[in-house]
């Protein structure tokens, strides 16, 4: 019997069109861009705008492009993980939030909130359940 592997096949992204640069701070608090790129490498930060609107929406962008992508249906997904700090709500977690507003109706999902390593925490999770054999999708 072979071993199942993990792999990432495909990859969607989405950021909002809405930018906050380091020159707009500058207006705003005691800093420049000279202070913030030099610290932070950060230069422009994206800011979603609009009433309602949350991570799980932009979520929902990043995995549209992957069902398109790759041709899958959301009832072939069994199993989403959200890794996130700003969760559209403290219950029902995002990912839920997220397989509802996509039809994955025959998925269950969870939230990692676990800072900058919470992608790590969720991808290796993840690896788990596939490579056990216990998800495919």
């Amino acid at each position: 019997m072979s071993k199942i592997l993990a792999a990432i096949t495909c990859v969607g992204g989405y950021v909002p069109e809405d930018k906050l640069t380091n020159l707009d701070l500058e207006k705003l608090v005691d800093t420049n861009d000279e202070w913030i790129t030099t610290r932070t490498g950060i230069k422009e930060r994206r800011i979603l705008k609009g009433e309602g609107l949350g991570t799980s929406d932009m979520a929902v962008k990043a995995v549209q492009q992957i069902f398109d992508k790759k041709g899958i249906d959301p009832l072939e997904i069994e199993l989403l993980i959200c890794a996130t700090t700003t969760p559209d709500f403290t219950f029902p977690a995002t990912a839920n939030v997220i397989t509802d507003k996509l039809g994955m109706k025959n998925a269950w999902g969870y939230d990692v909130s676990a800072a900058c390593s919470g992608f790590l925490f969720a991808l290796t999770t993840a690896a788990q359940f596939i490579e056990t054999g216990k998800y495919k999708k």
